[in-house]
């Protein structure tokens, strides 16, 4: 019997028992916080096992496509090693949601298992629950009865709650379970030792082949267990080791499963399989990985370094790398095998089929995004293998298995896999250490994930022409996606780039990447490491073509007349203030200057025109700029040059200077030819942004000019406004006088219309059991208002519980007020209350028990609340 007449027998015996047939659900997981895949035939009947959702049908049956990868089902180190565990696989279940529960299910198992499927009843095992004490369940007599009825007692096992009590992760539905097993070993080997010994041994011939799971209790997240509405039926039996043990091999890789696939790769690669074991393994994991990957991103489930996309992205570079290694495929190969992929799953899973060329580009543009890193990645390994041999050790820090999982893309699993066909090992407490400091380090950045490097052209470095030129003839050396919220970007490496890319507190340059074709803007410039990497809107639809990199001149100009502003401006500190001053921070772009220096005090306003005067007589004399390139680093510090905060400095320097016995620092960004360009320097803040650390911010050149003028043009505003007045600073001082007695009269106002608001209000309180209650609506200049009014009605009317409904100025808002002695005897509480009468106000609020506000949008609710209000309290 073949696997396809094998699966559809299975869902044709159950539809006798008149289970309907359900389509499998996603194996990527969309609605469901606890799990990333289906890692379970009942995943989607989850809810009906909970009681949250009512089935259309209570009996079904099902070939369920999952995955195990990830979290408490994670099988993915077995894979390929052994000849029973998969990543992705089938589990064919029937189901019954509050119907039949374990007699039918038992003898059905029995029927399809020995009188259709026709396998031998001696080679057949079971199992059932023992009890667990720390759960205080006791064992499973029921199940064991019900199989003692059909096979003999001997062949009955009580397993523990490891083996048979399912559970589909930390929390969720789970029940006892029963577990049917076969002995595939041969004839002569279960003559000498039984296999009832063998059962839950990990016997690769002595395998589990259906699991009965029984739904009767929902594990909670703090360990204890709720029984369920009802009692559910939940089986799986894995459909790759049903195969095979119908069509009697002795791995689930020898049957119609896998083995078209292995035939396949036996004639691309010319390697035979069955010969020797590394190449065996390597043939398992390429063949079983082809379904994860393909049925994921028939899902929507892209490779990509985030979460799920991570785990596939793992998954197809294992089976590439054991491609790569041992059957020889230095090119893409995997996407080759989904055609073959579709002629066998296409009819019971139609989205592999009807997706079959975009699954297969997805997964060829992996393999050879990978395939351009593995080649250099294992270059490294095998140097990191070397060093470590020349000094005695074998053990890869995890400094260095980071390196090779941020800059070649290696998985910490691959990494340690190589690693101990060597015989080494990783320090894997330290890589992970390292993995948690990039994590810091994206969150306080953005959030994004990052594709791997693609590369275009062979790289023999970048050269930076920058400082001398605008343009420069190109080509891009590499690329990588960038995916952020806020949309997809890419990160170009350029073999010649005019670029600066931010560094020493000066943002990266922006500009456009030209060939015959098309225009790519470049959004900015950042160093990684040693690379200079350009950020671009989109990716060239040629990226092997000549370019022309072509810096925006005018954001360079006007970032450069900034940069020297800065230098200037340290300097005039260092003059005015002492030679104290030491930058702790800067960022130069186009628009402004900060800088951030060590300074123990507010700067004076005559301080601050001493720096900005000083700053300016430099630019007026045009100091003309001294640049000097690779000054060996002593010597640069025998020039007195002040060295930039945070930077780090090779051997050799560059020393910018602006008049020998004024400006003279190591720097290694853009600047003017001569401080006259700069126009003119205006500091426009002074502030503290820790302790000890000042920060200026200025702006020079045009954005000085407009500064100047939109503050001339506010001033000619003023006084117009206020008719031209001779001296205008006493015109301002004499309004802002006249405002403030008007305030003091209108306070005075709205004091009196309260206290007539509150006489009026006393004539309206209710005496109910010894309480005065009042309820009422009133409008109000303010919120202040209002709560003064409450706490006044309080003190002289206790004990008291009141509602005032009121209008502020167009805005509805409630109090509610009770006496502390009322909220002891009778428990009411005034934030309750006052939260359930916001709701017709279409607002919310809360308080303290004996004094709560809400405030909300719908002012003609009001008369609503009072309403609402009344019907309670005559209930007191």
């Amino acid at each position: 019997m073949r696997a396809k007449e094998i699966r559809n027998t299975f869902i044709e015996f159950f539809k006798t028992k008149q289970h309907s047939f359900v389509p499998s659900s996603p194996i990527v997981v969309k609605n469901d916080p606890t799990l990333m895949f289906t890692n379970a035939g009942m995943n989607q009947f989850k809810d009906y096992f909970l009681g949250n959702e009512t089935p259309k049908v209570n009996r079904v049956a099902n070939s369920q496509k999952c995955l195990r990868v990830s979290g408490k089902h994670n099988d993915l180190e077995e894979v390929g090693v052994d000849t029973y565990h998969h990543t992705m696989f089938e589990m064919l279940g029937n189901w019954s949601f509050g119907d039949y529960f374990k007699k039918e299910a038992i003898e059905w198992a029995w029927e399809l298992l020995t009188e259709v499927y026709k396998l031998p009843k001696d080679r057949l095992y079971v199992s059932v629950f023992g009890g667990d004490a720390q759960d205080g369940l006791d064992k499973d007599m029921e199940a064991f009865d019900l199989w003692k009825g059909i096979v003999d007692e001997d062949r009955i096992i009580f397993g523990s709650k490891k083996d048979n009590f399912w559970e589909m992760g930390d929390t969720g539905p789970c029940g006892p379970c029963s577990e049917i097993h076969i002995d595939l070993r041969p004839a002569t080997e279960i003559s000498e030792v039984s296999g009832k010994s063998l059962v839950n041994e990990d016997h690769p011939q002595v395998i589990e082949i259906w699991n009965l799971v029984f739904m009767q209790f929902n594990r909670q997240s703090d360990g204890s267990l709720k029984p369920l509405p009802a009692t559910h039926v939940d089986t799986g039996m894995g459909f790759e080791r049903l195969v095979r043990a119908i069509q009697g091999k002795s791995s689930n890789y020898d049957t119609d499963v896998f083995m078209p696939f292995i035939a396949a790769l036996e004639k691309k690669s010319g390697k035979q399989y069955g010969q020797e074991e590394k190449l065996d393994i390597a043939f398992r994991v390429v063949v079983d990985h082809i379904r994860a990957i393909a049925f994921t991103i028939a899902d929507g489930q892209l490779p990509s370094n985030n979460k799920a996309g991570y785990v596939i992205r793992r998954i197809l570079r294992r089976a590439v790398r054991y491609g790569y290694t041992f059957l020889g495929f230095n090119k893409p190969f995997i996407y080759e095998l989904m055609p073959l992929l579709a002629e066998n799953f296409g009819e019971m899973f139609p989205e592999i089929a009807s997706q079959q060329d975009f699954i297969a580009k997805v997964i060829f543009e992996e393999e050879s995004s990978f395939l351009r890193t593995l080649e250099n990645g294992l270059k490294r390994l095998e140097q990191i293998r070397a060093e470590l041999k020349e000094n005695g050790q074998q053990v890869i820090d995890g400094k260095t298995a980071f390196e090779l999982y941020d800059t070649y893309g290696f998985p910490l699993d691959l990494t340690s896999l190589i690693a101990r066909e060597n015989e080494l090992s990783v320090d894997e407490q330290g890589f992970q250490s390292e993995m948690e400091k990039q994590k810091t380090r994206s969150r306080s950045a953005a959030e994004q994930e990052t594709g791997d490097w693609v590369v275009v052209n062979e790289d023999n470095g970048v050269e930076f022409v920058g400082y001398d030129a605008l343009e420069a003839d190109t080509k891009i050396l590499r690329y990588r996606e960038i995916k952020e919220k806020k949309g997809t970007k890419y990160q170009v490496v350029l073999e010649t780039t005019p670029f600066y890319a931010e560094s020493g507190g000066q943002v990266g340059d922006k500009g456009v990447l030209q060939s015959e074709e098309e225009t790519v803007k470049v959004i900015d410039t950042k160093k990684e490491n040693d690379l200079i990497v350009h950020f671009v809107n989109k990716l060239p639809s040629n990226p092997s073509a000549a370019f022309t990199a072509k810096v925006d001149g005018i954001k360079r100009a006007l970032t450069m007349n900034n940069h020297t502003a800065t230098h200037l401006l340290q300097s005039a500190l260092k003059k005015v203030l002492g030679d104290h001053v030491q930058q702790k921070g800067s960022l130069v772009n186009d628009e402004l200057l900060r800088f951030d220096f060590a300074h123990f005090s507010k700067m004076t306003d005559e301080e601050i025109q001493q720096v900005e005067k000083l700053v300016n007589e430099k630019i007026r004399e045009n100091i003309q700029l001294d640049e000097k390139r690779n000054v060996p680093i002593q010597e640069a510090e025998s020039m007195g040059a002040t060295a930039l905060f945070g930077e780090k400095y090779g051997d050799f320097v560059r020393v910018i200077t602006f008049g020998s016995d004024y400006s003279v620092e190591l720097c290694g960004g853009t600047h003017v030819p001569s401080t006259g360009k700069i126009g003119y320097f205006k500091i426009i803040s002074e502030s503290s942004i820790a302790s000890g650390v000042r920060r200026i911010e200025a702006i020079t050149a045009n954005a000085a000019e407009d500064f100047i003028n939109q503050q001339m043009e506010l001033v000619k505003e003023v006084q117009e406004m206020l008719k031209n007045p001779k001296d205008l600073k006493k015109a301002i001082e004499a309004l802002v006088a006249e405002k403030n007695e008007l305030k003091k009269e209108i306070e005075a106002l709205h004091l009196s219309q309260a206290a007539g608001i509150k006489d009026e209000l006393k004539k309206l309180v209710k005496v109910q059991n010894g309480v005065n209650v009042m309820v009422a609506q009133v409008t109000l200049p303010s919120a202040d208002a209002l709560k003064k009014l409450s706490f006044e009605l309080k003190n002289e009317l206790a004990p008291i519980v009141a509602v005032l409904a009121a209008d502020i100025q167009g805005k509805p808002q409630v109090a509610v007020i009770i006496d502390e002695e009322l909220v002891k005897e009778k428990g009411l509480n005034a934030g309750q209350i006052v939260r359930d009468l916001a709701k017709e106000i279409q607002g919310g609020g809360g308080g303290q028990p004996f004094f709560a506000t809400a405030g909300g949008k719908k002012l003609e609710g009001l008369p609503a609340v009072i309403d609402k209000a009344k019907s309670l309290f005559a209930e007191l």
